[in-house]
């Protein structure tokens, strides 16, 4: 077996303290995974049915959304029949999509349960070589598709992610935390551990989100046998550029995942209450077609209290471990992080080993380039200098991604709202009585209410309001 370029104990460490997106080559060239190909699943799967999300190729400045995509239940084998116009081979549920008007996405198929019947193949996808032992393909997603199959632009709430091009190249437009604020985030239609942006980073319809224009994006082609790693919360958008393209993913844990399941036990609760509220106006497909289903307001409740007491669990159990080592060296009081959480030895420790961790990109590890301001991000012709061989640039420093607001100070999803607000009162005139018109939407409103800034707020307040009672 050849030797790989990084040990699994050195990946972790890139992994754990790197804070923006960068390429691992020739980290899978033995990985049995490499072979699946949709030919190879195809055969695995056998006449096993797959659910498809069918978007139509559309050229607008609006996301397609999952909740505006068609969705089919298909073989592999018809989904490649369809691919390949072979004619005489059955192409099933696909006959009504013709393929120069329509692109087919089999996304977010766990492994666990696609393959049940098969799980030696779990095996086959090796990340105990990234520093993560006994993780597989059973910890991890499946993504099968063709050309112009797209995840819309949004961030992921818990971890990050460890991503395994198969066959294929994809296209990944990434974006900082820090450009939170030109993104728009909103939470419908609603997902759990998914903020959407309401750009499309392709075509940006820059008079309705103008902030976008000061977005950086960073640009990567991934090809096969490459695996990206996407930091926490950093915004993506992930394109198919062949025929057919498969990749493989895991989202890995992290310490400040309690946190964040606070905040998305809160963000849950308030979309449900709001958006199954009957009212003019609230008929919109708010849920995404990944969720089960809506629970109620109870048990939404009874979700946010269980998340409330394991993150202060965490938290006691991290100030004790803290404390104990500070009674070591003299009494010091205690620092809180820029959210208002206490700072435990555990995030401070992590802390200083991110400020002072240097990446040893070369050949094997390449970081993703940033793309100019000017710079389309939809041209073609743009150079993928991140996968060089030999590109090996200096690490630059990274900024702590704490910031959700404008640079005008403001939030630009509630700015969007006061523009439609405003552009509505111009439209429908005064009322007879006198007193300008505006329709205020549910869903206007809950672009503020769990904004991200906000649910970071609440959060924070809520378990701030647990600490007092458990110390009473």
């Amino acid at each position: 077996m050849a030797r790989k370029p990084f040990t699994p104990e050195e990946v972790r460490r890139i992994v754990e303290r790197h804070k923006e997106p960068a390429v691992f080559h020739n980290m899978t060239d033995d990985w049995p995974a490499l072979g699946w190909t949709a030919q190879h699943l195809s055969l695995c799967l056998e006449k096993k049915p797959v659910r498809f999300r069918i978007g139509k190729r559309k050229a607008d400045k609006t996301p397609l959304f999952e909740t505006q995509c068609e969705y089919v239940e298909a073989t592999l084998g018809e989904f490649l029949a369809w691919t390949s116009h072979q004619a005489g081979l059955s192409v099933g549920p696909f006959s009504d999509y013709p393929l120069s008007d329509y692109w087919a996405y089999a996304d977010y198929k766990y492994i666990a349960k696609l393959f049940q019947h098969k799980e030696s193949m779990f095996e086959e996808v090796v990340w105990s070589d990234f520093g993560y032992p006994g993780r597989d393909g059973a910890a991890s997603t499946l993504w099968v598709g063709t050309e112009g199959a797209n995840t819309p632009c949004h961030l992921d709430t818990y971890g990050f992610n460890l991503v395994l091009q198969v066959e294929g190249r994809k296209r990944w437009h990434l974006f900082s935390p820090d450009d939170t604020s030109c993104l728009y985030p909103t939470r419908i239609p609603y997902e759990e551990s998914s903020i959407f942006s309401q750009v499309n980073v392709l075509q940006p319809d820059l008079d309705r989100f103008p902030a976008f224009s000061r977005a950086r994006a960073h640009v990567v082609t991934l090809q096969p046998g490459q695996v990206l790693f996407v930091p926490r919360h950093w915004w993506h958008y992930v394109e198919s550029l062949d025929p057919i393209t498969v990749s493989i993913n895991s989202w890995i844990e992290l310490e400040e995942d309690d946190e964040a399941r606070v905040g998305e036990a809160l963000t849950r609760t308030l979309v449900c209450a709001l958006k199954t509220t009957p009212s003019l106006g609230n008929h919109d497909h708010w849920l995404n077609p990944t969720e089960d289903g809506v629970a109620s307001h109870d048990e939404n409740m009874q979700y946010l209290s269980l998340a409330l007491q394991a993150c202060m669990r965490k938290r006691s159990e991290m100030e004790e471990e803290d404390s104990q080592q500070e009674g070591q060296h003299g009494h010091r009081a205690l620092k809180r992080d820029s959210t208002g959480g206490i700072k435990t030895s555990y995030t401070k420790k992590e802390e200083r080993k991110a400020s002072s961790f240097i990446p040893p990109f070369g050949p094997h590890l390449v970081p993703v380039p940033r793309v100019g301001h000017g710079q389309a991000l939809k041209d073609p012709t743009l150079k993928d200098t991140s996968l060089s061989r030999d590109h090996n640039p200096q690490c630059a420093p990274v900024s702590d991604p704490q910031s959700w607001t404008s640079e005008e100070g403001g939030h630009d999803g509630c700015g969007e709202l006061r523009k439609r607000q405003e552009a509505a009162v111009l439209s429908e005139g005064p009322h007879k009585e006198g007193i300008p018109q505006a329709s205020l939407s549910t869903t206007d409103l809950l672009e503020c209410l769990v904004h991200p800034s906000v649910i970071t707020l609440v959060s924070q307040l809520l378990l701030d309001r647990q600490r007092e009672l458990s110390g009473s």
